[in-house]
């Protein structure tokens, strides 16, 4: 796993959050990460290759919001995304770690171990979804 502090989005990095949120916030997303101490990005490589990234929120100590989540399509189901919540789970010993979600990641939450409830829908035909992991 690696930081990105890059300035400049790399087009690995764009397609990446391209999953995780729509294309019209990718570049104000990605400035938050580079502008505000509170945000994190980190890239996760095989090999050479950057197949997933995750950002964070820090919030009061010990605690952060994921706020992107991310799996190159050719790389899920091998546990890339869990190696990235391990990896920040080690760096800064949350306790608490949040995470909102819709239908499709859902499961991958609840089995990792967040609990999960409904949000109900929070955009017109959406289901959104509250995970919190307790990082005892």
């Amino acid at each position: 796993m690696k930081e990105v502090k890059s300035m400049e989005i790399h087009p690995d990095i764009w397609n990446l959050l391209s999953l995780a949120t729509s294309e019209k916030n990718i570049n104000q997303e990605y400035n938050s990460y580079m502008k505000l101490q509170t945000r994190k990005l980190y890239s996760y490589y095989l090999a050479d290759e950057n197949v997933g990234c995750i950002g964070i929120e820090l919030f009061r100590p010990r605690q952060c919001e994921i706020k992107h989540i991310a799996v190159s399509p050719k790389h899920r189901n091998n546990n890339v995304g869990t190696k990235m919540i391990n990896f920040i789970l080690e760096k800064y010993a949350f306790e608490t770690v949040l995470a909102e979600t819709d239908i499709d990641a859902v499961n991958f939450y609840k089995n990792y171990g967040f609990q999960i409830t409904s949000l109900g829908e929070k955009y017109p035909g959406v289901e959104r979804f509250r995970c919190i992991l307790i990082n005892e």
